[in-house]
């Protein structure tokens, strides 16, 4: 812990001598991330399949690569604006003065980010923090580690310790990285952790953004098309082998429905997943082992395995991707965020069942609303509450970077992507320059309030109200 603060104070101390980087110096830092990226791709994808065993390279690119040069395109063409000053009216009282609200760097951002996106969950955040004029401390997840190390490496090869840092290893350097007192802790991962990282951060008053997850809905209204429906949900349930925080992690469907729809269900999963090669594997054998606790549970307690693909006679693929129905409530897989590609199905006949039984569970980080009625769509929209939500599609809400990211409730706190990011990691400080109106200074700023109080300033309250 003493090395960790240590760390921290030279940091501190190299952003001090240039707290307000100017806009030339922070895309340069960005583009470096960019060009770290580009020039290791191939290695990157090896490391990250070394991890999960199995992930292919066009799914890294798509997930990890392209969400990173995304960033950073749109952050270049928007960072100038973002800097200005932005204008604010001050009231007629107070003459001609001038107020504004200027954006500041706040100092050393330190990220936690997880293992199922390991670059992007990691860069993203640090450009928007770079954007916003900080410094960077990273500490990447120990369960991917040769991600994680050979990211490490690659960021002290591009960049000076006192720009960006890494710091790798397990449980316990998380838990002591947590507690250090950054000017803002960014933390990506599981709800459990996220309660810890939250208390830790609370002993120095380190603000906090929290990227959770929860039990995305699926919602297939009446009007829905079917087939085109179980294609979008399987693409977002089983990308990353379903070890993504915004995955439908449940479907809501009437029971006239349902027939047709698990027939639509595996003719998507076979038409998209067959090849084993293109489905990832768990990240290592606890993540297999909760996956097949999570089924063994459910159908002990009475729940129907629905089979999503055949057998693999390469033996490449570890897990066979399921469909659950008939699942009981107090089943795991009904009460914990899955984060696989487990897909319990449930009846809820219409839209009251379906909103009661989102309500019935913590605010989700997403939701997914298949159909084409036009007002049952704004109904759902208008009376739930989810992070983001996608419309006939899935996952697609996070490449916007104009939208925020980020969670409600128990799905996580603050947002980034885009300006959100820029803005989490800045400071707005309000200023007002004092002004006497029309260049008089006896009407300058606090001049007619001032003691001694006399009717003139009796006058001037009753014309206030």
């Amino acid at each position: 812990m003493n090395r960790l603060t240590l760390q921290l104070d030279e940091i501190k101390a190299a952003f001090n001598a240039e707290p307000n980087p100017t806009l030339e110096v922070r895309l340069e830092r960005i583009a470096r991330i960019q060009k770290m990226i580009e020039a290791n791709e191939e290695k990157i994808c090896k490391a990250v399949s070394a991890d999960f065993g199995v992930r292919h390279q066009v799914e890294t690119s798509l997930a990890e690569f392209q969400m990173i040069y995304q960033a950073c395109k749109y952050t270049r063409q928007h960072l100038k604006e973002w800097m200005k000053p932005e204008l604010k009216s001050a009231p007629f009282t107070m003459g001609s003065s001038y107020a504004w609200i200027m954006k500041q760097s706040i100092g050393v951002v330190g990220i936690i980010s997880p293992w199922n996106y390991p670059i992007q969950l990691a860069l993203i955040p640090a450009i928007a923090a770079f954007a916003a004029g900080n410094r960077v401390w990273l500490k990447p997840s120990e369960r991917c580690s040769r991600t994680s190390g050979f990211l490490a490496n690659l960021i002290n090869e591009y960049f000076h310790p006192s720009e960006f840092s890494v710091t790798t290893g397990d449980a316990e350097v998380a838990e002591a990285f947590a507690q250090l007192p950054f000017d803002h802790l960014f933390f990506t991962g599981s709800e459990n952790i996220g309660k810890k990282v939250m208390r830790a951060a609370a002993e120095s008053l380190t603000p906090v953004t929290l990227e959770l997850g929860g039990k995305s809905p699926a919602v297939v209204d009446p009007s829905a098309n079917l087939k085109d429906a179980a294609r979008s949900i399987i693409y977002g349930k089983l990308f990353n082998g379903g070890q993504t925080c915004i995955a439908p992690d449940y479907i809501l469907i009437g029971q006239n429905q349902l027939e047709v729809f698990i027939i639509e269900l595996r003719a998507a999963a076979k038409a998209l997943f067959s090849n084993p090669e293109e489905l990832t594997g768990p990240i290592d054998d606890s993540q297999l082992q909760r996956w097949e606790f999570l089924v063994n549970d459910a159908v002990q307690r009475g729940a129907q395995v629905i089979t999503l693909l055949d057998a693999d006679p390469s033996g490449l693929r570890r897990f066979t991707p399921v469909a659950l129905l008939n699942t009981p409530q107090d089943a795991a897989a009904l009460q914990e965020e899955l984060f696989g590609p487990i897909l319990p199905i449930v009846i809820a006949q219409d839209a009251n069942a379906a909103i009661n039984y989102i309500h019935s569970k913590p605010n989700p980080l997403a939701l997914y609303w298949f159909g084409r009625d036009q007002k049952a769509m704004e109904r759902i929209l208008n009376e739930t509450r989810s992070g983001g939500v996608t419309v006939n599609d899935t996952l697609l809400h996070v490449a916007v970077e104009e939208l925020p990211f980020g969670g409600i409730g128990a799905s996580g706190m603050g947002a980034y992507h885009g300006k959100a990011g820029f803005d989490t990691f800045s400071h707005s400080k309000s200023i007002l320059e004092a002004r006497g109106l029309f260049g008089l200074n006896f009407l300058r700023a606090t001049k007619l309030v001032r003691p001694p109080y006399g009717k003139g300033t009796e006058r001037l309250l009753r014309w206030l109200k």
